[in-house]
């Protein structure tokens, strides 16, 4: 043990242990679809005789899509059930994805690859439901996910654990041992609540520092060395502290 004068030096060794997996977040994260979203929930609004844009659109980044629909249901004016309104979205974003092709974020398509080749499993957990992860999927190259947690699949959505708890416990992990990638402040509470490593990106919602938060501006900004880092407990901030 050193000195009490004397710095704790992280252990090199540590730093080339790989996540045992990397949870992947989709909406916001690996691929741009929140404009999509926020365009089907202001038309629909419109077309219903209520009033939505998309500053009040960033409320909703996140959440699953039934909390969204009934905050739409409250706030924007739009009539029917739950039910109604998330399948009503929902077939308007899966339009457009297939229109205009899978909008990926930079370094997305990069750092999936740089992890498969690298033979670290990886899960993707999102809050949307499968028609959307089923068109997101299709783009991709088969294999590259071995577990797919969706909105629809889960009891409790982000910002609860649960989601998490299953793509590891289907993974066969321990959550500690797995690095989370997030961009929306449910999905990091999840991730975090779940108990995995948490690499935060700063897409369309602020994500101010926290203690052991790792942050950054860009998927372009992080390689297969920094996730073993953050794996071995690093921190990986690139953002302003203020």
């Amino acid at each position: 043990m050193p000195a009490p004068d004397q710095p704790v030096v992280p252990d090199p060794a540590a730093s080339e242990v790989l996540p045992a997996a990397v949870l992947w977040d989709m909406d916001g994260t690996l691929v741009d679809t929140e404009p999509y979203w926020m365009a089907a929930e202001v038309a629909l609004s419109a077309e219903h005789g209520g009033t939505w844009d998309e500053n009040l659109a960033l409320d909703l980044v996140g959440m699953s899509l039934e909390a969204s629909a009934a905050e739409l249901q409250a706030r924007a004016g739009i009539r029917g059930t739950i039910t109604e309104i998330v399948h009503e979205l929902l077939a308007r974003v899966v339009v457009q994805v297939r229109s205009n092709g899978v909008p990926w974020q930079p370094g997305a398509r990069e750092l999936l690859t740089a992890v498969r080749e690298a033979g670290v499993p990886s899960a993707l957990v999102t809050m949307s439901w499968k028609p959307l992860s089923d068109v997101v999927l299709a783009g991709i190259p088969a294999g590259t996910f071995d577990v797919v947690v969706t909105g629809d699949g889960v009891d409790q959505g982000k910002p609860h654990p649960e989601p998490y708890l299953r793509a590891a416990s289907a993974l066969g992990v321990h959550p500690s041992a797995c690095v989370a990638i997030e961009d929306s402040l449910p999905g990091i509470a999840s991730a975090t609540a779940a108990g995995t490593r948490v690499l935060a990106v700063q897409a369309k919602v602020p994500v101010p520092p926290a203690p052991g938060r790792n942050r950054l501006a860009s998927l372009e900004q992080v390689g297969l060395a920094d996730l073993r880092r953050i794996a071995a407990g690093e921190l990986y901030d690139l953002l302003p502290a203020g």
